[in-house]
């Protein structure tokens, strides 16, 4: 490469040796990530053929029928399965409003100053804290409420409470029996599904931002133009366009959600539940928990047979979403 006067002249052959090196180290570059990716999906395929020689056998209907039993030929996983379907549906009903709502407010309602930042900054890092740490919090929060409702507290000594010896306060909401409500939350589905809840938010806020952010702004002019307000340009407008997006996040979360032991652990989740839940404030066991204690029991047919067996049902389930 010379330059004459105000002219920069290029020596072709020098420029082609430049090309060429570059693109064999972007050829090196995809062979790596072209074997990474092979790699990963060695290793899961390997897993899957592993869990099905395993559990194939043990797929049988006393698995959707039985609970769980000290003889594994006659053991299920029937209230895990229920107890699955309650909390992920709970924990949907209960995070696609607040986390869609959230979304829309922050992408476009929210002014953006020191305030949003800071908003914006923590859902992202609230991503990305290890699920244990919810459980822990739910517990505290909606498990035991901070101890309010415990016998002997100043809120139940000031105000006079009647409350159970399970150490709470039952009410029927609005005056209807079959609106209970029971304070605090304890070992409910309830409390599972906030739980839950609180960890798939920030998944479930980030993707619905994204979805409703990929949206072209000339839409959103558009409707302007035609004399829309804000709420129906964002209702008729950019929610339609975005809604593929925004449920694509929303079934990730759950099926995260669908997958996670430890918060539900720490809210005290039941790992032997020998019936069906009648009500959300009832005990419940779900499908991780389950199959974390067959794996820990010493008989042969559980740690692989039956857990492997309730691993391609949870699969399946999760592939069904």
């Amino acid at each position: 490469m010379a330059q004459t006067g105000n002219t920069l002249l290029i020596d072709p052959a020098l420029e082609r040796r430049r090309l060429a090196r570059r693109k064999r180290r972007g050829d090196v570059f995809a062979v790596l990530l072209l074997m990474a990716t092979l790699f990963g999906l060695m290793m899961l395929t390997a897993q899957i053929i592993d869990i099905a020689v395993d559990g194939l056998a043990w797929l049988r209907p006393e698995l959707f029928t039985n609970y769980h039993s000290r003889h594994p030929e006659e053991a299920g996983m029937k209230s895990a399965i229920v107890g699955s379907l309650i909390v992920i549906a709970m924990t949907g009903l209960l995070s696609f409003p607040l986390g869609v709502g959230a979304a829309i407010y922050l992408e476009e309602y929210a002014p953006r100053n020191r305030l949003t930042n800071f908003i914006n900054v923590n859902i992202s890092n609230l991503a990305g804290v290890p699920s244990i740490v919810y459980g822990m919090l739910g517990l505290v929060v909606f498990g035991r409420m901070f101890g309010i409702f415990q016998p002997g507290s100043f809120l139940v000594r000031a105000l006079n409470l009647d409350v159970s010896g399970r150490g709470g306060l039952t009410f029927d909401l609005l005056g209807i029996p079959w609106l209970t409500v029971q304070l605090p939350f304890q070992r409910s589905m309830v409390a599972g599904a906030l739980t839950m809840t609180l960890l798939i938010l920030p998944v479930v806020i980030i993707a619905s931002r994204e979805a409703i952010r990929a949206v072209p702004s000339s839409l959103r002019l558009a409707a302007y133009g035609l004399g829309a307000t804000r709420w129906q340009v964002v209702s008729r407008q950019v929610l339609p366009a975005a809604m593929p997006g925004i449920l694509t996040g929303m079934i990730l979360a759950l099926s995260r959600a669908m997958g996670e032991t430890a918060p539900l652990i720490i809210m005290g989740a039941f790992t032997y539940v020998p019936f069906l839940p009648e009500s959300v404030w009832d005990q419940f066991t779900v499908m991780p928990i389950q199959i974390y204690n067959w794996i820990t029991l010493p008989q042969h047919e559980y740690r692989f047979g039956l857990a492997a067996a309730g691993i391609i049902v949870l699969l399946a389930m999760l592939l069904a979403m």
